[in-house]
């Protein structure tokens, strides 16, 4: 049986168990859900002081731990089980709202092996689980390999031996005790010479042994080389050699004394750490360490040599939809290939040895084109010298050309792009970091063209920062020039079939185009324009409401969406008073939407003006609930009215167990505390009905309606609420006309 998410081709089949700790029972299970779709046996503790009483007598593969905990914080309780005998080098991940150095610091110095700030992105946790297991996997490996050649130099063949000079009718020689004969395969009482040895020698190394012999004779120096030899059975072995001279009363050389002893196992051992250190261990390409070393050595001579070096940034295009559809292990497959395909477009070279370019001559800097993986689905091309663009375009083409051709990856047929960025030295950049940050503008410039493309970079894919300098100075006039405006999405309770309050959405009229929140909010909360845009909101939320009041009797709340950091503005309350009182509505005519990341992320800041807007009727609702990593102690002791479920739990229900699941935690929390609990993202009526069957009965989408202009609410209620033509009303009439008949048939 094939496991959902496999892990790796070379895995084995067990799932990985993971000890979560949390002590939020909601985060718990949310992650737990998450992980075991991906493949993990999930152990659950709620407290560190659990999690610990758990291993006196169990071992996880790898251990998560939330940081922050009352009792035993995450902190101690890795501080603690590093104390217990096996647990010295487990796996622990560390799960931390903060972001800070100081607490990532905290995090390794408790023994943490590394941290994770919690997002919603279960797949980004799942990898980092993953890749935490391989090196964990990689590093017992290697110590088990340390740990059989300490056993194997214990019981190595090692023997020492005497070597004479003739002298005084003398005939010297070498003499090699018992253990040494053994060492090169011959018998005890073996006579061996010189001679014989060096002729063990391969040929290509036998010249340059003999040369070193010589020196050391003639100057009477130490020696302590590795030999390649070849013994008598044909086995390729590496023999150390250690020798000191002796001298005689004159203090003339008289010969020597020294070891011998059998050190392939250990050169073995140093090589594979040296690849591991400078290659990828999935594609086997040069790593991130070994591309930027081979960039700086072929800009040195570049610049010394005076000729163009050329770097070409590869990003694949479509990676992320076929690694989450088919699978990491098909993903991991898919990169294998695309190496493959990239090796062949350039002049690929292995060598790593530091010391050995200046050796090979003047040119060779050319041995240090390679492909390289500098991490994820990004490659990196290095062409140490170029004549002009056109050597470097040419290569792109290839590389382009060859992902042209199918892929087979999990059974499957698979399409992959390319974006291609070039920079080249010395006109783009003087220095590794401007290469490779202007080779990566260019990169962007061929997604945006897009895709399947590749860009030479120029100053004017710079100038994409003066586009969002430009933005910004557009915004700032938007909002004197009255350009913004806000749409407006229904809120529905199902069961009533009516309206029951609004969320607005802000948009940007720039000229002709309406701008989505997508394209400038970000920008505004980076200048800092979001709060003036957004007490603009407010205002107009308030203004509308009354305007709704007078047309057609409103009487519910316009949520209104505000970023944290107007949560820590001393004069939130005064602002949305004045708001409110311009227009004559009262205060709960406004409500607050507060998503749950950004109300953790800054919560102790948050908190004094959540109970103040309290104190004056305002309420607050928290958005995308369910997504973000909440405390259920805070949730309890928090002015909260209303918990928005995320449409990512909504977009799945009917389809997945999961989610439902989810949803019904959600709900069930939300009835505990005495919260209204609101859905959005419903888009069909298969949505709407699990969601009224698990008992919520207020949601938003485009089911009923998407957001709108204000005047356009007023159409929709006369044309389509009022006369109850919606086929979501006929449903929700179904629905309820069915669960009466359930109440009937359980009272008979």
């Amino acid at each position: 049986m094939t496991l959902p998410h496999a892990f790796d081709t070379d895995d084995s089949l067990e799932r990985p168990k993971v000890l979560l700790v949390d002590d939020d029972e909601v985060n718990l299970m949310l992650t737990a859900v998450a992980l075991r779709e991906r493949g993990f046996e999930i152990t659950e503790a709620g407290s560190g002081e659990r999690a610990l009483a758990l291993l006196t007598d169990w071992t996880p593969d790898i251990i998560v731990l939330d940081a922050m905990m009352p009792g035993l914080d995450g902190f101690d309780t890795c501080r603690e089980l590093r104390t217990f005998a096996g647990f010295e080098n487990m796996p622990v991940l560390m799960l931390t709202g903060l972001d800070d150095d100081a607490s990532i610091t905290r995090a390794y110095q408790a023994g943490a092996t590394d941290f994770f700030v919690k997002s919603p992105q279960w797949s980004l946790l799942a990898g980092r689980l993953r890749y935490l297991l391989r090196s964990s996997r990689t590093r017992q490996e290697l110590e088990r390999s340390k740990t059989k050649l300490a056993r194997a130099q214990d019981l190595a063949r090692m023997g020492s031996f005497d070597w004479r000079r003739p002298s005084g009718g003398s005939p010297g020689g070498l003499v090699l005790a018992p253990e040494g004969l053994r060492v090169f395969g011959f018998m005890p009482q073996e006579k061996v010479s010189l001679r014989r040895l060096l002729r063990m020698v391969p040929a290509p190394e036998r010249r340059g042994m003999a040369r070193v012999l010589h020196e050391v004779l003639t100057y009477a120096s130490v020696l302590a080389i590795d030999v390649p030899v070849t013994l008598l059975d044909g086995r390729q072995r590496i023999v150390h050699v250690e020798a000191e001279p002796e001298f005689n009363e004159h203090g003339h050389s008289v010969g020597y004394t020294g070891i011998v002893q059998d050190v392939t196992d250990r050169r073995v051992a140093e090589d594979r750490i040296r690849h591991l250190a400078n290659f990828d261990a999935l594609t086997g390409l040069p790593n991130r360490r070994q591309l930027i070393w081979r960039t700086e050595r072929a800009l040195d001579h570049a610049r010394r040599l005076g000729h163009q070096a050329a770097l070409l940034l590869i990003d694949l295009d479509r990676f992320k939809v076929i690694n989450d559809t088919l699978g990491h292990a098909s993903g991991d497959e898919l990169l294998v290939e695309v190496a493959r395909r990239l090796r062949g477009c350039v002049r690929h070279s292995d060598q790593v040895m530091e010391g050995a370019l200046e050796s090979v001559g003047s040119r060779s800097h050319r041995t240090l084109e390679a492909v390289g993986r500098l991490g994820g689905d990004e490659f990196v091309a290095l062409l140490p010298e170029v004549t002009d663009d056109s050597d470097a375009e040419r290569v792109s083409q290839r590389i382009l050309d060859a992902m042209r051709e199918p892929i087979f990856v999990g059974g499957q047929e698979c399409f992959v792009t390319a974006s291609v960025g070039i920079a080249i030295y010395p006109r783009d950049g003087l220095s590794v970091a401007d290469m490779m940050r202007n080779s990566d503008v260019a990169m962007y410039s061929a997604k945006s063209a897009g895709r399947n493309s590749s860009a030479v970079y120029s100053p004017q894919l710079a100038g994409r920062g003066r586009e969002k300098l430009e933005l910004e100075s557009a915004l700032h006039k938007a909002i004197e020039r009255n350009e913004l405006v806000l749409h407006y999405q229904p809120k529905i309770d199902v069961r009533s079939a009516r309206m029951v309050g609004a969320e607005a959405l802000m948009r940007w009229q720039r000229g002709n185009t309406l701008v989505p929140p997508g394209d400038f909010i970000p920008l505004a909360e980076e200048t800092g324009l979001i709060v003036p845009l957004s007490e603009w909101a407010l205002r107009e939320a308030a203004r509308q409401a009354k305007a709704w009041s007078v047309s057609f009797g409103f009487c519910d709340s316009i949520a209104v969406n505000l970023p944290n950091r107007l949560f820590e503005r001393s004069d939130l309350v005064e602002h949305i008073h004045q708001s409110v009182s311009t227009y004559g509505v009262p205060h709960r005519s406004i409500q607050l939407e507060i998503t749950e990341t950004g109300l953790m992320k800054d919560l102790q800041n948050v908190i004094p003006s959540l109970h103040r807007l309290n104190e004056i009727g305002v309420e607050i609702s928290i958005d995308d609930f369910g997504t973000g990593y909440s405390s259920l102690a805070y949730l309890t002791t928090l002015p909260i009215s209303e918990l928005k479920i995320d449409r990512s739990f909504v977009r799945e229900l009917g389809i997945t167990p999961q989610s439902s699941a989810v949803v019904t935690a959600i709900i069930a929390l939300a009835r505990s505390l005495g919260l209204r609990v609101v859905a959005e993202g419903v888009e069909n009526l298969r949505q709407m009905e699990v969601l009224h069957r698990l008992g919520c009965g207020v949601m938003q989408g485009f089911l009923f309606s998407r957001p709108i202009p204000p005047d356009d609410i007023e159409k929709w209620l006369q044309q389509t609420v009022l006369p109850r033509k919606a086929p979501w009303i006929a449903q929700a009439a179904g629905d309820r006309a069915l669960d009466g008949q359930r109440s009937a048939g359980l009272r008979t």
